[in-house]
């Protein structure tokens, strides 16, 4: 279809329907964190998301749709969420059992010994980023060295957001540049650009916003003055209890390498943390029968621990509040707040997708396209409001990328320009939204509120910016008279 035939398609919903959900949940949305604040992903978001959701169905069934075809939508923006749903739950599971058998102890014990405040930004998103790229998961990044490199930045007082922002800016280059990247593949997929040549071309905006956020955390290392919190006080009480050694580090490596192999994600994890349960009874044995109040020498007791490990996390209880704190999550129940998230969030998506408001709100995306840059501009806005509206950042790949590709060949632009800017706005941006399957991921996972993060994620706010800028100077634009 021609891009004057999108501009111009009929749709039965009228532009002024389609936007009445849309202006309701950011007004819930803006009202929810006037008087909620930082606590309105508890609960305050999720109310607004399926109010909005309702109007939406209000909305589809005045202009001919049935509530069955909506509330099909609904189900199925749902069963988009539950892969990434399952993996959320499992990583609760391992944060819980690698606490409990020692590996985030370890990691912290020995990080901060070599680590130093001026440059642990930058070396937080150098170390994410080469160890994303090797695994293609910016998620698993997050769920296992993130956590660690959170506790060793609690130790140093650095801050919190800082600290998640560069944690994640590793993450997403990583996950962004890899062949085994999920996102990476369907952003090649969806425009029918050859996968290496895809990541090829994303080097033009990938590696100028990298260098330009590892300078930014060098610069803000060097402004922290943040001094370690008596290391040898919290390597003290790491000690006492906990057996510590660099062995720990083993379920770790094990995960990389599952990762390597092409395992995917959810069993990956799940072995994972099993084997983080085992090392939990053979090297923990007096921590794992404490939590339950049991002996080490009853087999009952150990099992106990275990399961309760899994499903509720660690409870920590050294008597000193900085490491207690620091140690005190995971487990299954830890992420069913994010979950409700998600799936209040996929639901509205949904019922968008179902009503047509989604399509309706691309076309109108593509009636100011008048240029390349243009034409860029406005698939970075649409992959944005999909990750916002939608709340999940393969919508946000695919429904643009379907939509868009006319229009860049009719600017003579090659295809793989869109999936370039797919990523660069699609996969980057999902992580900067409190709703989104990503940004509810990230915060739950790293214990940081997504708009407390989110100012400093700068490789994923930069990307997108540097997309437009590229395409207005006419830089790394691959057209079609050049194949």
């Amino acid at each position: 279809m021609r891009l004057e035939d999108q501009i111009n398609q009929s749709h039965q919903l009228p532009l002024r329907w389609a936007l009445l959900p849309i202006i309701f949940l950011i007004t819930s949305l803006a009202a929810s964190v006037t008087l909620f604040g930082s606590d309105a992903s508890y609960g305050a978001n999720q109310i607004a998301l399926i109010l909005a959701g309702g109007l939406a169905v209000l909305v589809g069934m005045r202009h001919g749709k049935t509530y069955d075809e909506l509330h099909t939508g609904l189900t199925e923006g749902i069963h988009v969420g539950l892969g990434p749903i399952m993996i959320l739950l499992a990583v609760g599971m391992l944060i819980g059992t690698w606490i409990l058998a020692g590996t985030v102890p370890a990691m912290i014990y020995y990080g901060v010994a070599l680590m130093s405040p001026s440059y642990f930004y930058a070396t937080c998103t150098i170390i994410c980023a080469m160890v994303a790229v090797s695994i293609g998961s910016s998620w698993t990044v997050a769920g296992t060295l993130g956590v660690g490199l959170m506790g060793i930045a609690g130790s140093f007082d650095l801050s919190p957001g800082i600290t998640a922002g560069a944690i994640i800016s590793g993450a997403y280059f990583g996950d962004k540049l890899s062949p085994l990247s999920d996102t990476t593949n369907l952003a090649s997929a969806v425009t029918g650009v050859d996968l290496f040549d895809h990541i090829r071309h994303m080097l033009w905006t990938t590696i100028p916003a990298f260098i330009i956020a590892v300078i930014a955390f060098l610069f803000l290392g060097t402004q922290t003055g943040g001094e370690p919190k008596d290391i040898e006080t919290l390597q003290n009480a790491i000690d006492a209890q906990f057996s510590i050694g660099v062995h720990l580090l083993i379920p770790l490596a094990i995960m990389l390498a599952l990762i390597t192999k092409r395992i995917p994600a959810y069993p990956s994890i799940i072995i994972s943390a099993l084997i983080g349960a085992v090392f939990a009874v053979i090297f923990q044995p007096d921590a794992t029968a404490a939590l339950v109040g049991g002996s080490r020498d009853q087999a009952t007791d150990l099992a106990k621990g275990i399961w309760q490990v899994l499903f509720n996390g660690y409870a920590s209880d050294t008597g000193n509040v900085f490491l207690d704190k620091l140690l005190s999550k995971g487990g299954m129940s830890s992420m069913l707040n994010t979950v409700w998230l998600i799936i209040c969030a996929l639901s509205f998506g949904g019922i968008l997708e179902k009503t047509g408001i989604l399509d309706q709100l691309i076309g109108l995306a593509l009636r100011g396209v008048h240029g390349v840059t243009s034409l860029v501009a406005a698939t970075v806005t649409t992959c944005v409001s999909t990750n916002i509206l939608a709340a999940d950042q393969f919508i946000a790949i695919a429904l643009p990328g379907r939509m868009f590709k006319q229009a860049y060949r009719e600017q003579g632009l090659d295809e793989i320009n869109l999936s370039r800017t797919l990523e660069d706005s699609g996969t980057l941006t999902s992580a900067l939204i409190p709703w989104n399957t990503c940004g509810a991921y990230m915060s739950a996972t790293l214990g940081v509120a997504t708009l407390s993060y989110a100012p400093y994620a700068f490789f994923n706010l930069l990307c997108p910016v540097l997309a437009i800028a590229f395409a207005a100077r006419n830089l790394g634009q691959k057209h079609l008279a050049d194949r």
